[in-house]
C-alpha cells in the first residue's frame, strides 16, 4: 500500500546575517527563529499518521527534520534529489551581484533559468523523488523536507503550468507544507498550510531564491 499523503516541508528561517545566497553552501543553519518554526510545522501534524521521512542532504533541511523525527519517531532518509538547485550567485549579495556587469550575461534567459540548474530538471528529479516517496511508504503519510524553488516547481508541474515564473511570486514559506495526494493516475495538491504564520513576520532572512 503507498502513502496515504506526500507532504513537502520547506526548511526554517536560515541564520544568515549578511543576506548572502547560500545555495548549497556549507554551514548555514537554522537560526533561533528557523528552529521554532520547524517545531511548529511538525506540531501541526499531531494528529497525521507520518510514517516516512525523507530529507535534503543541507545542514538547514537535516535540521528542520530533526522536529519530525523526534515526534514521529522516524529516522529521516537522505535523498539528494530533494537538494537545493546550485546557482551562480551562491555566497554573493543578489541584489548587489545584479548590479555588477559581469553578471548580466547569467540573466539573458531568466525562463529556464540561465545563472542555474534549469526548471525542467528540478521539476525531473523532484518528481521522481516524491513518486518513490509515495510508493515506498507503506501506508500513512510521508514527509520530505526541502526547499523553496523545488516545491515550487511541484506545485507548478502538478498544477500544469508552465515552469516559468517571477520568483516574488511564489507561495512557498518558509515551514510551510505542500500537501500531494495520488488521485486517477496523477498527484494532485490537495492542501497548503504555513503553521509558523504567526513567525514569518520576524523572519530576517527568507531564504534562498
Amino acid at each position: 500500500m503507498p502513502a496515504d499523503l506526500v507532504h513537502l516541508v520547506r526548511h526554517g528561517e536560515v541564520f544568515n546575517p549578511d543576506r548572502v545566497l547560500y545555495g548549497r553552501l556549507p554551514g548555514f543553519g537554522l537560526s533561533e527563529l528557523g528552529h521554532r518554526m520547524a517545531a511548529m510545522a511538525a506540531v501541526s501534524f499531531a494528529d497525521r499518521p507520518v510514517t516516512a521521512l525523507v530529507a535534503s542532504p543541507l545542514q538547514r533541511t537535516r535540521e528542520s527534520a530533526a522536529p519530525w523525527a523526534a515526534r514521529f519517531g522516524l529516522e529521516p532518509r537522505i535523498d539528494e534529489r530533494l537538494i537545493e538547485p546550485a546557482n551562480r550567485f551562491e555566497g554573493t549579495n543578489v541584489r548587489r551581484g545584479l548590479r555588477d556587469p559581469r553578471n548580466w550575461p547569467y540573466l539573458v534567459g531568466p525562463w529556464r533559468p540561465t545563472w542555474g540548474e534549469a526548471f525542467t530538471s528540478i521539476r525531473t528529479r523532484m518528481m521522481a523523488a516524491v513518486a518513490q516517496a509515495y510508493a515506498e511508504t507503506d501506508g500513512g503519510d510521508a514527509v520530505l523536507v526541502t526547499h523553496q524553488l523545488p516545491i515550487w516547481m511541484v506545485a507548478r508541474t502538478v498544477a500544469r503550468k508552465p515552469l516559468a515564473h517571477d520568483p516574488r511570486t511564489r507561495r512557498c514559506a518558509l515551514s510551510s507544507i505542500t500537501t500531494l495526494a495520488w488521485r486517477d493516475g496523477a498527484f494532485v495538491e490537495v492542501d497548503y498550510q504555513e503553521p509558523a504564520a504567526e513567525l514569518l513576520a520576524q523572519s530576517i532572512d527568507l531564504g534562498a531564491v
